[in-house]
C-alpha cells in the first residue's frame, strides 16, 4: 500500500472538484465519502444531490477562516492531500476497511491523532476500487497548525502495519532515498506526448549514462548539452557552479516555456554536490592486492577492478563508494557492449540504479579504480573481444551479488531488492556473452589422458565442488581453457585455486562456465619463466654497475701534505 503525500495546496473547493471529479480520463466512478473527522455532519455530494461541493470546502475551511480573521497573516498553505492505493493483486476492500485505514493514515501524519477533539478537519474520498484520497485543511479547531514534520515516514511505517493486518501485498519500508514516482499528470502528458518515459525518468537516464564519460561537473554539463539535454547552470559572481537545471526537449508548461528539473529533484544522488564528490575524486588509493602489472584494455583494467570489490565492502564507506561505482561501470558496459547483449545489461544499469545510494555517506576516493576503468570503457573507441567481455559481465555478476548481500546486511531492502533485479539481467547476459566463447572452445578438447589430469586438479584445487564441475556441460570447454593455459606455461592446479578464490562456486548456477571467464582472464598471457627474469635482472644489475663506473668519477688518492703545507695549517 502506498500513500503519497502531496505539496500544500490552497483550493479546497479545487481539489473537491477533481476528487468528485469524472478524472482526466473517465477513470473516477461513484465518488463518495468513506471517512471523515468526528463532527463532519455534512451531507455527502457523492450521494446527496442536495448537497454542493462549495458547502463541503466552506466546511472544511472553517478553522482556516476562523484563523485568518484573528490573525494579520492569512493562511495559504492550507490543503493537505494524500492518495492511499492498494497493490493491483491485492483484494478488494470495502468501503469500511478504507475508512479505517484513512482514520489510521491520518493519525500517523499528525492530521488527526488519536483522542484529539480539537483536531484538523479531513475527509476520505473513494471513487475507485483500488485506493482513496484523503483531504485534510490543516488548521485546528483551536486554531494552531498541526505538526507535519516527517508525517511522510510516519505515514509508510502505518501502511507497513496496515499490509500486514489486512493480509496486504508487503512492501518495504522506505529509507528516504527514493526517487519520487511519477505522477498521473505526468504520465498523461508523456502519453500525450508519445513518450515512453516521464521528463525525469528520461533525464536521470541521460544523467547516469554521462557520468562515465567526465572527470568533473562541468565536464558533465558539457557531455549532456551533447546529448541533446537542455542544460542551465547557475554560476557564481567569480563564475563557480553553484547548481545545475536540466530539462527534455519539448516539454514545455502552459506558457510554451521550457521547464527545468534540479539535479537533485531528478534523483537525490544527482545534486552538484554529490555528482562533484564522486566525479572529482581525482586522487587514487592504492588497494593492497592490486596487481602490479595491469592489463592492457579497459575491459581487462575493468575485470582487475572489480576482482577487489569484495575485499572492499568490508567497510561501510568504501562499500557504498565502490557500489555507487558499480553503477556507473555498467553504464559504460552496456553504452560498449555488442548489439545483442546491450539490452540486458542496460536493463541491469537501470535496475541498479536504486541499489546505488543509501544513508551512508560514500568515501568516493576509494572506488578510484573502479570508476577509472568506466570512464575509460566509455571513452574507448573499440569494443571488446568475446572472452574479455564474457570475463567481465561475469565478474559484473559477483559483483551484484555481493553489493545485494551488503545492502541485506545493513537492512536495506530497496537497494538488495534492486541488486537481485539487476543480476537477473546480467546472469542472461553472461550466458549471452559465453555462446561464443563455447563454441570456439567445444570443437578442440585435449586427449582423454589430459582430461583425466585436469580433472583430477580439478579434485585437488577445490575438492567442494568438483562434482559439480565436473557433471557440467561446459566441463569439457573448460578442459581446453585449462590445457591452452598450460601450453602458456601456467599451471592449472594454482590457475583453478585463483580462480575459485576470486569467486566461490556455491552460488553459481554453472560452476565450470564461471571458472572459463576466469582462468581465460588470470591465464591469458604467458607465465614469466622465472630463470629467465634472475637472469635478466642480473644482466641489469651488471650494466647498471659497469655504466655507474665509467659516468662517476674516481676518487683521487690522497697525499701526505708537505712540510710546508703542514707550517701553514699551523
Amino acid at each position: 500500500m502506498i500513500a503519497a503525500i502531496k505539496a500544500p495546496g490552497a483550493n479546497t473547493r479545487g481539489l473537491l472538484a477533481y476528487l468528485y471529479g469524472r478524472g482526466s480520463h473517465d477513470e473516477h466512478f461513484d465518488p463518495h465519502i468513506v471517512a471523515g473527522f468526528a463532527m463532519l455532519g455534512m451531507p455527502d455530494p457523492g450521494r446527496d444531490e442536495m448537497a454542493t461541493l462549495t458547502e463541503l470546502a466552506r466546511h472544511l475551511d472553517e478553522p482556516v477562516r476562523l484563523r485568518n480573521s484573528e490573525f494579520g497573516k492569512p493562511v495559504t498553505d492550507h490543503v493537505w492531500h494524500c492518495p492511499v492505493r492498494a497493490a493491483p493483486e491485492d483484494r478488494y476492500l470495502s468501503d469500511t476497511e478504507w475508512g479505517e485505514i484513512a482514520q489510521r493514515v491520518v493519525q500517523a501524519a499528525g492530521i488527526a491523532p488519536a483522542g484529539d477533539d480539537l483536531a484538523c478537519r479531513w475527509i476520505a474520498v473513494r471513487h475507485a476500487d483500488d485506493h482513496i484520497h484523503i483531504l485534510a485543511t490543516t488548521v485546528r479547531e483551536d486554531g494552531r497548525r498541526p505538526k507535519l514534520h516527517d508525517s511522510g515516514l510516519r505515514v509508510g511505517d502505518a501502511c507497513r502495519e496496515i499490509e500486514k493486518d489486512y493480509g496486504l501485498r508487503r512492501l518495504k519500508k522506505g529509507d528516504g532515498t527514493a526517487v519520487r514516482r511519477p505522477t498521473q499528470a505526468e504520465m498523461h502528458k508523456a502519453q500525450r506526448l508519445g513518450w515512453e518515459q516521464t521528463s525525469k525518468e528520461w533525464l536521470q537516464d541521460r544523467i547516469r549514462a554521462a557520468i562515465p564519460h567526465a572527470k568533473s561537473a562541468e565536464e558533465l554539463l558539457a557531455y549532456l548539452e551533447g546529448d541533446s539535454v537542455l542544460v542551465k547552470a547557475k554560476r557564481g559572481p567569480s563564475g563557480d557552479l553553484l547548481g545545475y537545471a536540466v530539462g527534455r526537449p519539448g516539454d514545455l508548461n502552459k506558457a510554451e516555456e521550457q521547464i527545468f528539473h534540479p539535479g537533485g529533484k531528478v534523483a537525490p544522488d544527482l545534486s552538484l554536490p554529490k555528482l562533484a564528490a564522486r566525479l572529482e575524486s581525482s586522487a587514487p588509493e592504492e588497494h593492497p592486492t592490486a596487481r602490479r602489472n595491469q592489463p592492457s584494455t579497459p575491459w581487462h583494467q575493468a575485470t582487475e577492478a572489480l576482482d577487489t570489490v569484495q575485499t572492499d565492502l568490508t567497510e561501510d564507506t568504501r562499500a557504498q563508494a565502490h557500489i555507487t561505482a558499480l553503477g556507473e561501470l555498467l553504464e559504460a558496459t552496456a553504452e560498449k557492449a555488442s548489439a545483442d547483449l546491450r539490452p540486458e545489461i542496460r536493463a541491469a544499469a537501470k535496475a541498479f540504479a536504486r541499489a546505488q545510494w543509501s544513508q551512508v555517506r560514500a568515501e568516493d576516493r576509494a572506488a578510484h579504480a573502479l570508476r577509472s576503468a568506466a570512464r575509460d570503457i566509455a571513452n574507448t573507441a573499440t569494443g571488446p573481444d568475446g572472452s574479455a567481455l564474457a570475463a567481465l559481465v561475469a565478474a559484473l555478476v559477483w559483483a551484484a551479488i555481493v553489493a545485494g548481500r551488503w545492502h541485506e546486511g545493513k537492512g536495506h531492502a530497496h537497494q538488495a531488492d534492486a541488486a537481485r533485479q539487476a543480476l537477473q539481467h546480467l546472469q542472461t547476459a553472461a550466458d549471452q556473452a559465453l555462446v561464443p566463447v563455447l563454441a570456439e572452445l567445444e570443437p578442440r578438447p585435449p586427449r582423454e589422458s589430459a582430461q583425466r589430469v585436469l580433472a583430477s586438479d580439478i579434485r585437488a584445487a577445490v575438492p567442494d565442488q568438483a562434482d559439480r564441475i565436473l557433471a557440467d556441460p561446459a566441463w569439457l570447454a573448460l578442459a581446453t581453457v585449462l590445457a591452452d593455459a598450460e601450453a602458456l606455461g601456467h599451471k592449472p592446479h594454482q590457475l583453478l585455486k585463483e580462480a575459485a578464490a576470486q569467486r566461490e562456486l556455491t552460488t553459481a548456477r554453472q560452476p565450470a562456465r564461471v571458472l572459463i571467464t576466469r582462468i581465460q582472464h588470470t591465464g591469458r598471457n604467458p607465465a614469466p619463466n622465472r630463470r629467465a627474469e634472475a637472469a635478466r635482472s642480473r644482466s641489469t644489475m651488471a650494466t647498471d654497475i659497469s655504466s655507474r663506473q665509467v659516468q662517476e668519477p674516481q676518487p683521487v688518492a690522497a697525499t701526505p701534505p708537505t712540510s710546508q703545507q703542514h707550517q701553514q695549517r699551523r
